[in-house]
């Protein structure tokens, strides 16, 4: 298996860690290498925030080169021109252009609704991993929100 790059970018707040740690979960339960790496930046205050995702069968860097990612997710549209220098010729753009935000039933699950479009893109792994993790990253209160919202943005 080659490696694969996913880089997810937003504002603080809106959950970019969130996804790629349950990502990273996903991948690792599926037996593979997996280094994830994240910018904080001014998150705190809403600055940007971006978090990387690297995986494969050997991984040596958890840093995604610029101009290698195979899939940009971006949750909030001022970080597109920001992010977008990662993104390889041919990558995949997701934005909440492509995601339908009209069915969102908490504007704070965007994240896991952007991350079913992100495991769309990635049919090797497996949907109940993802709803296993996104179980596992949730408190009970919030789970059932977020799988459906996670099943929404993946059947798009």
């Amino acid at each position: 298996m080659n490696v694969t790059n996913v880089v997810v970018s937003g504002l603080g707040g809106q959950g970019v860690l969130k996804i790629t740690d349950i990502l990273a979960e996903v991948i690792f339960n599926q037996n593979l290498d997996v280094k994830k790496s994240e910018v904080h930046g001014m998150s705190q205050r809403g600055g940007s925030v971006s978090s990387e995702v690297r995986f494969g069968e050997k991984i040596n860097s958890p840093m995604v080169p610029a101009g290698e990612a195979d899939i940009l997710a971006v949750l909030d549209v001022t970080q597109i021109e920001v992010a977008l220098p990662v993104l390889k010729a041919g990558g995949v753009l997701i934005t909440p252009d492509d995601v339908p935000v009209s069915e969102l039933k908490n504007p704070k699950a965007l994240n896991t609704m952007i991350l079913g479009a992100i495991s769309a893109k990635l049919p090797a792994l497996p949907e109940e991993a993802f709803i296993e993790a996104i179980n596992n990253a949730f408190p009970e209160k919030l789970r059932a929100l977020n799988v459906e919202m996670f099943l929404v943005g993946r059947n798009k």
